[in-house]
């Protein structure tokens, strides 16, 4: 079959779970500024209070506050608002909601407090990266300065680390915004998840303006807090019960495996180099209620595939790397270098080839038709009402964003040819399509993709020597997770301008509080230290596995090199534009195809099996009892849930705080 056939087959094909989605919530007729001085002071509170709270948290626990945060930052300042008889609109709640977001990006790991360790490890010195490492990623001579990142030998980093905020800021808003128009406006995706924030954010907004009074404003609260209490009830049984008796009592009492139970070493037997496991997280269930039913049946079609052709390519010698006794870790990670790593490209390529075909025949069929001259015009009229950018400032502001990282990675690493290659494949060919594959999953299953060690493999062969390589700012990013933002900020009537506002206003003050609390919390005590318990078992392991990748670009051997082949990534890119015509000439499902599509890559038991379970209770159960209306429902249920289950996990470890500081005052 033609593949111009394939996509008119396809676009004659009925999907109506697409089209239950694209329903869940209405673009309002008008659409509000949501950044204003109530924005500027969540800024600043975001910036005094989470982003220490973030790092410190991760520095102790190994996580940050989590999507939590968010909520709290949104329902503190609703208590606020009230009781000043301020008014906060949607878009207000959405701005507040999204910088929150914003904040918990930032991670230990991009700070100079991870990289004063790293570069004074013993594993950074055994392996001689140590004495490799440039001016700009650390001083030299670090033991004899000052414990502050406020002087000037520290300059540098901050540069760098200011230059990668900057850039990346101008490719989140501007590249994120045309991808969201092409998936959104042009292909008319559902974007499952985007309700799910914006039916919360909803709801707190029709507490506030007093609409609640509505019957459906009334059901919506009320799902709101259903959620709510089964995530705190769930909470503290899962999060809060081993969190504070692990403390208390200095060990933890579990009644739910945390992250999840590995099965592999039971079943390596039958299923050899497959990984088993379960995660008890309610939460992937409720996932399974909300997301499209049949994406979550291609997910289960996927992990099928895995469990059957794992063992075969196994027995044929294919994936020789993984051991009898391997967790679930280490055999995904054996499977991906000995074959998933090449056969998830050709997947990604063939995802990305179909998806550019349909857009292009949409985009011809809307030229072609009074009906899409007509949808042509909704569209522009629409983009002006929320804020739009011109197709070839998209274009131009990329190619100037990704010039300028591959100019300045070029001046830093001294123009080595093999280097500049790889940049270029990352900046102009790697990221786009990337970014452009997991719009559309966004848009279709609420789900993204990542090949994994691809930028490893790439600085391996590009035959540079030496571990300045390691440190670069890449031009490689995925901006296609950003689609979602703008999605759920058009259904809350949310102007774009908005958006761009927090992110440029947001970025300086997270960069300044980022910097100023990391060079606090380093003259505290050492990191590591005991004071810092995650610190003290995590990040040796973490520098050794990082020291011994670094090593490969010193002329010593390296299994990553092995793990590019083009047999495996002819056969994933096959496989998967097999598979697509197959679906599309049986007029499958649209979330079916690309679930499935995306299970040819190696799936993970854990969170895919809770997923179906929660798919079948919402379809087989709750959708036959309430219906139709059981879609509008499952958003607003999951955004309590997660939100309740945030509030008691930050509780929590507010406890766990309180008592270690308790523990350490001088009597």
């Amino acid at each position: 079959m033609k593949l111009s056939q394939l996509f008119r087959r396809r676009e004659k094909t009925t999907d109506r779970e697409l089209e239950e989605f694209r329903q869940l919530l209405e673009v309002p007729d008008t659409f509000e500024n949501g950044y204003n001085i109530t924005s500027l002071i969540g800024t600043l509170f975001v910036a005094a209070v989470m982003v220490p709270g973030a790092l410190y948290m991760e520095l102790v626990a190994g996580t940050g506050i989590g999507g939590a945060a968010q909520w709290v930052t949104v329902l503190l300042f609703v208590e606020v608002a009230k009781r000043a008889n301020a008014k906060l609109t949607r878009a207000q709640l959405f701005i507040l909601f999204y910088m929150s977001g914003m904040v918990m990006g930032q991670r230990v790991m991009g700070t100079p407090l991870y990289t004063q360790f790293l570069v004074r490890s013993d594993a950074a010195v055994s392996t001689g990266v140590a004495a490799d490492i440039p001016i700009w990623v650390a001083p030299e001579n670090l033991d004899s300065l000052p414990r502050t990142f406020l002087s000037k030998a520290w300059l540098p980093f901050i540069g760098l680390m200011l230059f990668r905020e900057i850039m990346s800021r101008l490719d989140s808003a501007i590249l994120g915004y045309g991808l969201f128009r092409l998936t959104s406006d042009v292909e008319r995706l559902p974007f499952p998840m985007a309700p799910v924030g914006a039916q919360g954010i909803l709801a707190v907004a029709e507490q506030v303006d007093g609409s609640a009074k509505t019957a459906g404003a009334n059901i919506r609260w009320r799902m709101f807090c259903i959620g709510c209490g089964i995530g705190m009830v769930f909470g503290l049984i899962y999060m809060a019960l081993p969190t504070i008796t692990g403390s208390v009592f200095g060990k933890t009492l579990m009644v739910f495996k945390i992250p999840f139970a590995d099965f592999t070493p039971y079943t390596e037997n039958f299923l050899p180099a497959v990984a088993t496991g379960m995660s008890f997280d309610l939460g992937n269930v409720i996932l399974g209620m909300t997301l499209p039913y049949f994406s979550m049946l291609g997910s289960f079609i996927g992990l099928i595939f895995t469990f059957v052709m794992n063992p075969i390519l196994f027995h044929f010698g294919m994936m020789p790397t993984w051991e009898k006794g391997d967790t679930t870790v280490l055999t995904l990670f054996a499977n991906n270098v000995d074959f998933y790593f090449s056969f998830q490209i050709g997947v990604s390529l063939a995802i990305a080839l179909y998806g550019i075909g349909v857009a292009i025949s949409t985009i011809l069929r809307g030229r072609k038709t009074p009906e899409g001259t007509k949808t042509k015009e909704h569209i522009m009229e629409l983009s002006k009402r929320r804020g739009h950018v011109p197709t070839p400032l998209v274009f131009a502001t990329y190619a100037v964003t990704c010039s300028s990282y591959i100019l300045l990675c070029g001046w830093l690493i001294d123009w080595h040819p093999g280097v500049m290659i790889v940049l270029f494949f990352f900046g102009f060919l790697y990221t786009p399509l990337i970014s452009y594959v997991t719009a559309r999953l966004e848009g279709l299953a609420g789900q993204v993709i990542e090949i994994p060690f691809i930028k490893e493999l790439a600085f391996i062969i590009s035959g540079y020597t030496g571990v300045k390589i390691w440190f670069l700012p890449v031009p490689m990013s995925n901006y296609g997770v950003q689609v979602v933002s703008y999605k759920q900020a058009e259904l809350l009537g949310c102007k774009f301008g908005s958006i761009w506002k927090a992110q440029f206003f947001l970025f300086p003050v997270i960069i300044i509080s980022t910097i100023f609390f990391s060079s606090f919390i380093w003259s505290l005590a050492e990191i590591p230290s005991a004071v810092y318990p995650y610190t003290m078992e995590i990040w040796d392991l973490n520098a050794k596995n990082a020291c011994l990748l670094y090593s490969s670009t010193l002329g010593e051997y390296s299994q990553f090199k092995e793990a590019l082949g083009f047999g495996r990534f002819f056969s994933g890119l096959s496989s998967a534009l097999v598979l697509m015509g197959v679906l599309g000439w049986f007029g499958a499902p649209t979330m079916l195809f690309f679930g499935v599509v995306r299970g040819l890559g190696q799936t993970m038991p854990h969170t895919v099996v809770p997923n179906f379970i929660g798919a079948l209770i919402g379809r087989y159960y709750f959708e036959r009892k309430f219906g139709r209306e059981w879609r509008k429902m499952i958003p607003v249920v999951s955004s309590g849930f997660f939100v309740g289950t945030g509030l008691v996990s930050i509780l929590s470890v507010g406890v766990v705080f309180l008592l270690k500081a308790i523990s350490t005052v001088a009597y």
